[in-house]
């Protein structure tokens, strides 16, 4: 997440543009050519070892297919990533950067692409396993917190709010429909809910949930956030967690650090009620033994936060021609199928079904998501992220008012 110093980084560089590109994904043969031998610095959040253990069967087949080598470098926070960028870009190393590839969406994304710090637009729209991706059903694959992508990242998974419970403890009767009435149900179960502090990107997403439920009207949260505005924008949320702290896990004095902490206070009984931003997250979880198998998922028939997750390539990066053969190949129908098994990861797919050969096809359909994994048609309606701007000053909102420092 951008933090004020980081932005007033990027304000600096905001005249930038990206040089000319020694590599093109148009001469694809020329691309793996170039990738055979390199090493790829895939920065990407760390903090969940079903996602890690993907990456590294990922790496193996870089390896093994194309001769590169990926190493993950495991972040807590994306915009770390970022920063080294900013970084190299003010002491003048315009070449040969630390970063070659970043997991990213959000406000990140819009802050590099705002300064030229990606590579140049069109790219990803000419991998050779574009042509599977479903840009006509999923719009988020093409503008990510309403920012348009023009082809600066690939798209690599879907996601939608889902929350869960342990049904041999809760009763799926008495599960809240929405927003208002969580914190009922979280008034008549003091101490059994809680989310992650922000700006872990899991607790963030929570508050941008409650806030859509709760404006007055969503298209102003489409536009950049306004001074002018924020305070009355924003107040229906910041009454509803000052209403749910009273009442949350440790009366709101403290919050899990993250969504692996928040899964673990599930599987002690400490929480009754938890979310993920992957409908397949609890099916994942039974499967790799972190939850237990009668947790059931469920969601809100009026519509939870969804988006697209991407991966992008900084404008310095040493290793171009290796970085777009690693993000074709996790475009791939192969690595998208492993991808969506709840087995390996559970992450939805961003390929069209209709795209895809019939043998590919058959693949997906016999994926098994999981006895805890609702179908797309019991997801409800997919309602779109804000601005990045939004949350940059939520989030620092939040801090003024909840953190102990403060």
């Amino acid at each position: 997440m951008l933090n004020r110093l980081l932005a007033a980084a990027l304000a600096c560089f905001a005249s930038f543009s990206a040089q000319a590109e020694d590599v093109s994904p148009a001469d694809w043969d020329e691309v793996l050519k170039q990738a055979r031998g390199q090493t790829v610095y895939f920065n990407a959040w760390g903090g969940a070892e079903n996602i890690n253990a993907y990456i590294e069967w990922a790496a193996g087949e870089l390896q093994e297919q194309f001769g590169v080598t990926l190493k993950h470098v495991k972040l807590d926070d994306t915009a770390n990533a970022v920063a080294t960028v900013v970084a190299e870009k003010a002491a003048g190393r315009d070449q040969g950067g630390s970063v070659d590839l970043i997991w990213i969406n959000g406000e990140n994304f819009a802050a590099m692409k705002e300064n030229g710090l990606l590579l140049s637009p069109g790219w990803a729209e000419n991998l050779p396993n574009w042509r599977y991706v479903d840009v006509e059903n999923k719009p988020t694959i093409v503008t990510d917190f309403t920012v348009p992508v023009e082809g600066l990242a690939s798209p690599w998974g879907m996601a939608q709010l889902v929350f869960f419970y342990d049904s041999a403890r809760t009763d799926a009767a008495e599960l809240p429909q929405s927003s208002d009435e969580l914190l009922a149900w979280a008034e008549a179960n003091p101490g059994r809910f809680s989310y992650p502090q922000p700006p872990d990107f899991t607790g963030s997403s929570f508050l941008k949930q409650v806030l859509l439920e709760k404006v007055a009207d969503r298209s102003v949260l489409q536009k950049p956030a306004d001074a002018g505005n924020f305070d009355a924008v924003t107040e229906p949320l910041f009454r509803y967690l000052d209403a749910l702290h009273e009442v949350a896990w440790r009366s709101g004095r403290a919050f899990p650090q993250n969504y692996p902490a928040m899964k673990q206070l599930l599987a002690d009984g400490e929480l009754d009620i938890i979310f993920a931003f992957n409908p397949a997250e609890a099916s994942s979880a039974i499967a790799n033994g972190e939850l237990p198998d009668t947790v059931r998922s469920f969601t809100f028939p009026g519509g939870t936060l969804a988006n697209t997750h991407f991966l992008a390539i900084p404008y310095d990066a040493n290793a171009k021609a290796g970085a777009l053969v690693t993000a074709n190949f996790l475009l791939s129908p192969e690595a998208q199928a492993k991808k969506q098994d709840p087995a390996a990861w559970g992450d939805p797919t961003v390929l069209s079904m209709e795209k895809l050969d019939p043998e590919w096809r058959a693949r997906f359909v016999a994926i098994d998501l999981g006895v805890a994994t609702l179908q797309p048609d019991e997801l409800g309606p997919a309602l779109p992220e804000p601005h990045p701007s939004w949350m940059e000053r939520i989030e620092d909102e939040w801090k003024e008012r909840y953190t102990a420092e403060n």
